[in-house]
């Protein structure tokens, strides 16, 4: 199912697309029915590294059901890159993240939180990884942004990999409708020019931030970095 670069279609995967090699990035797991947990483990999944909140990581009514046995043989891994409710975190980044603009700060406050998010991803040593928090747009596209860099991603694909994801967000918020207050979905016009600025400060994040050298700096050794090469760097099935 895997189409290099582009949209995964695992059964009720909702902003789900490929990253690099092995490590795909999604919006909420819990939106995976049964038939779309089998075929992200056909495609070779054998981890999700969820960066949500544990307090977030809730069914909703609106769900599918599905029995744990779904993703039997898949690592559930928490690794939440933010602490909801910190005052410093919400004096830059507002009640949650929504803005590259927002990308940096947001790892400089945390920066344990990332390498245990990316130590989760090096500890893959079998299958492919999927990264996902809720909208599978902003710490999802942070994460998957820095995943780029390391991957050696030109700008321009590091600012289209925002840019699908948030499209891929706002069209289920056309479909589905907004989560919360905070969001809404936005015509093309307005949304265009929002998403080549919010594209050019992705690039300005990961190039500022030089991931490789921030996680080795702050406890991620040599040989995770390595890890994660090989899978960013492993040949992707057509």
């Amino acid at each position: 199912m895997d189409k290099r670069g582009g949209p995964v279609g695992w059964d009720g995967a909702v902003n789900a697309w490929h990253v690099a090699g092995g490590v795909y990035r999604m919006g909420r797991r819990e939106w995976l029915t049964e038939t779309g947990w089998q075929q992200a483990y056909d495609d070779g999944v054998r981890t999700v590294v969820d960066l949500r909140h544990p307090r977030e990581a809730l069914r909703r009514d609106t769900d599918p059901v599905v029995a744990d046995r779904a993703w039997s043989g898949v690592k559930i891994v928490i690794a939440a890159t933010e602490e909801p409710g910190d005052p410093r975190f919400t004096a830059v980044c507002g009640p949650y993240l929504n803005d590259p603009a927002h990308y940096l700060h947001n790892v400089r406050l945390y920066p344990a939180k990332f390498v245990e998010v990316f130590r989760a991803v090096a500890e893959a040593v079998t299958g492919a990884v999927v990264i996902h928090c809720a909208a599978g747009r902003d710490r999802s596209g942070m994460v998957a942004a820095m995943m780029q860099d390391l991957a050696g991603h030109s700008d321009q694909l590091i600012a289209d990999g925002y840019s699908k994801a948030a499209r891929g967000i706002n069209e289920r918020y056309r479909t589905h409708g907004p989560p919360h207050a905070r969001e809404r979905y936005l015509h093309d016009a307005e949304l265009t020019p929002l998403l080549e600025e919010r594209g050019r400060m992705v690039v300005q994040f990961v190039r500022e931030l030089d991931t490789r050298a921030f996680l080795l700096e702050h406890g991620l050794c040599l040989e995770e970095i390595n890890a994660i090469d090989r899978l960013l760097n492993r040949p992707v099935p057509l």
